[in-house]
């Protein structure tokens, strides 16, 4: 049995305090490779990946605001959008690359995304970096999706935002694993 293996898994934790430095190199192959791992029915690689470091983390700030305000945001969630990719060294947005198919529905397809997701964080938590899944309403914002190139199919599926942990990782609580299971 692979012990650390399962101790990452049931030991993971979202850390939303990062600093420098930023997964790079052969660490953040290791973390891109990790996602391109995931489930995959049809093997279509629905997948695709836009990092943003350093100077492009203001340009993100800066797309991320003229959406929210093409979609009729009040300026105070513009000027926190400007500001919301600041929060990490490094932030991948993560994209559902819709391919249209008879077998693979797009719902399996951002699911599939969405698996990358969490097999990057996981593989910056086992190398020894922290990180964050990021949602909210601009990854709908069809603006934001116009501005970063992306087809009408496709769908963010969220903002991995990675770096150094600035805090000590919360210990997991324990959740009792029958308050969610039913056997059939």
């Amino acid at each position: 049995m692979n012990q650390a293996g399962l101790s990452l898994l049931l030991n993971r934790a979202s850390c939303g305090l990062l600093q420098m430095p930023a997964p790079s190199g052969e660490v953040l192959e290791h973390i891109l490779q990790a996602g391109l791992r995931a489930p995959d029915h049809g093997h279509l690689q629905p997948f695709r990946f836009l990092l943003a470091e350093g100077s492009g983390l203001n340009r993100l700030g800066t797309l991320l605001a003229d959406s929210a305000r093409a979609d009729g945001a009040g300026e105070d969630v513009v000027e926190r959008a400007t500001q919301m990719p600041l929060r990490a060294p490094l932030v991948i947005t993560v994209v559902a690359k819709v391919t249209p198919h008879n077998k693979v529905p797009d719902f399996e397809q951002h699911l599939a995304a969405g698996c990358a997701v969490m097999a990057m964080q996981m593989a910056a938590q086992a190398q020894g970096f922290g990180g964050i899944w990021r949602s909210g309403p601009l990854m709908y914002s069809r603006k934001l999706h116009e501005l970063l190139g992306l087809a009408e199919q496709d769908q963010i599926v969220g903002f991995l935002y990675l770096g150094t942990p600035a805090t000590t990782l919360r210990e997991p609580s324990f959740v009792n694993s029958a308050e969610f299971v039913r056997w059939v």
